[in-house]
């Protein structure tokens, strides 16, 4: 049993994703963080950087007590590790996979998460910082979208945590001032994750 510290964000719809499409048993603890849950001492002994996603995997594979992981993409790379899905054993695949693991945690989740701030919840607007994250955001999608015109998935021909990790932060992507019609290979991609039966029920768990 996974013990999933969370909130609906895109950040925390990672870890629901992949345990969903997994099949592996989890138990949902919702932080309410605008009431500060995730500075209380409990939390912060599984997430001391105070933030969510946080799992406790209960039945650590080397058999010893309880381990916790914070960092969705530290999370996702031990999910995938343990259940052996979702990242191939082939080198190139593999590697091809964590590459754009990677470039999704220091660039498109890091950007669209600063559009989303300067553009929807900054007590004032400020342009330079609004068109600066506008301008990054459409470069990154510019640069998704390249790399799905010749693959089905992001890494290659097979769903992988790198998908798991992108796909949650184009969904809010009316917001970021994206339009998908715009980046026609994100699009379809982006469609056909949306109604896969694992992200639907994750989707439904995790807002319900």
């Amino acid at each position: 049993m996974i013990d999933v510290y969370y909130a609906p964000t895109p950040n925390g719809h990672k870890i629901t994703l992949f345990l969903e499409e997994t099949g592996v048993p989890y138990q949902l603890h919702r932080l309410d963080i605008s009431a500060g849950d995730q500075f209380k001492p409990a939390f912060l002994a599984i997430s001391p950087n105070n933030k969510i996603p946080a799992i406790v995997d209960n039945q650590p594979a080397d058999g010893g007590a309880p381990l916790s992981l914070f960092e969705s993409g530290a999370i996702l790379l031990y999910l995938a590790e343990k259940t052996g899905q979702l990242l191939s054993h082939e080198l190139r695949e593999r590697h091809t996979t964590l590459q754009w693991l990677f470039w999704q945690m220091a660039g498109f989740g890091p950007m669209l998460g600063q559009n989303h701030h300067f553009s929807q919840y900054a007590p004032e607007k400020v342009p330079y910082a609004i068109n600066r994250y506008r301008t990054e955001t459409a470069r990154l999608y510019g640069v998704l979208d390249k790399q799905l015109q010749d693959h089905r998935y992001i890494a290659g021909e097979q769903y992988s945590i790198a998908d798991i990790a992108t796909y949650p932060w184009a969904v809010s992507h009316e917001k970021q001032d994206i339009n998908l019609a715009d980046y026609p290979a994100v699009q379809r991609w982006f469609n056909e994750i949306r109604t896969r039966p694992a992200v639907e029920r994750a989707w439904r768990r995790a807002n319900g």
